[in-house]
């Protein structure tokens, strides 16, 4: 018999349908009560896994985001609405994440994520939902996650297009997959290329059952895969990535100890942002 003596009444009636689960019960859903996950961006990607986290009763929930929210958003940051343009991002979110369960704790992180505060705000997390729209960032929360030991649950989009991965401590890390940035100019923003609406919508949900699969120890990872995703031919394609033992910052003799200037590093002035 399931025990549901730890919650309230209405935390077994919100959550009645995971705790029915046997591969969940009450002991999973204590388990994610008490679970501590960053999300960084609270844009396309963040917007459905922050919604999915925050329903399924991730106990502790950070949001790293320190955009105002712009129409051209609307499209496909489903966090955010009509009334929110101009408004800070952080603040939408949260507003909306607590309207569908106010039994999680919201920090909101407003500042632009850098080498000099990222490792202060990722001690406190347990598990990292890469939702950015860059180059920069991603190789920045990357490595931060390594130097820190924290599981980096990643996904990124393009086009139509999207690929998730979960990179867990000691076995693999982004830049096993990707050790250099594409050159300059090479990959167009999603302000210069477009978006497909809902492809963010796919991929930042696999990235929360990703993580919601870590917290509950249930399943098999994305660990040590590359999930492609096409959605104008509907097809998934899981392709097998082993750590690399060159690996700049998590191989066997690493020559990256500490972080760096990122965007000097991505040979980027200029951020680009929009998905």
């Amino acid at each position: 018999m399931i025990n549901t003596k730890r919650f309230t009444e209405e935390q077994v009636k919100r959550y009645s349908r995971h705790i029915i689960l046997p591969q969940v019960g009450g002991k999973g859903q204590k388990k994610l009560l008490e679970a501590k996950m960053l999300l960084v961006g609270a844009g396309g990607l963040g917007s459905p896994a922050a919604m999915y986290l925050a329903a399924a009763g991730v106990g502790k929930l950070g949001i790293v985001d320190f955009d105002r929210v712009d129409l051209s958003n609307l499209q496909r940051q489903i966090l955010h609405g009509q009334s929110d343009v101009g408004r800070r991002k952080t603040v939408s979110a949260a507003e909306t994440l607590c309207e569908i369960n106010p039994d999680v704790e919201l920090v909101l992180h407003e500042d632009r994520l850098t080498s000099d505060n990222i490792m202060d705000i990722i001690h406190e997390y347990d598990i990292v939902v890469d939702g950015c729209d860059n180059f920069p960032t991603r190789y920045l929360v990357n490595d931060a996650c390594v130097l820190a030991g924290k599981a980096n649950v990643h996904g990124s989009i393009f086009l139509f297009e999207g690929q998730i991965s979960v990179f867990l401590p000691g076995q693999g890390c982004y830049r096993c997959l990707f050790p250099e940035p594409p050159p300059p100019g090479a990959v167009p923003s999603c302000q210069e290329a477009g978006v497909l609406g809902v492809l963010p919508g796919i991929v930042g949900t696999i990235q929360a059952a990703e993580a919601i699969k870590l917290v509950l120890e249930i399943g098999i990872s994305l660990n040590g895969h590359l999930m492609l995703f096409d959605a104008l031919d509907m097809s998934f394609q899981k392709v097998k990535l082993r750590r690399n033992p060159s690996c700049a910052i998590c191989g066997d003799s690493p020559t990256i100890k500490e972080l760096i200037d990122y965007e000097e590093f991505c040979s980027l002035l200029a951020v680009p942002r929009e998905c």
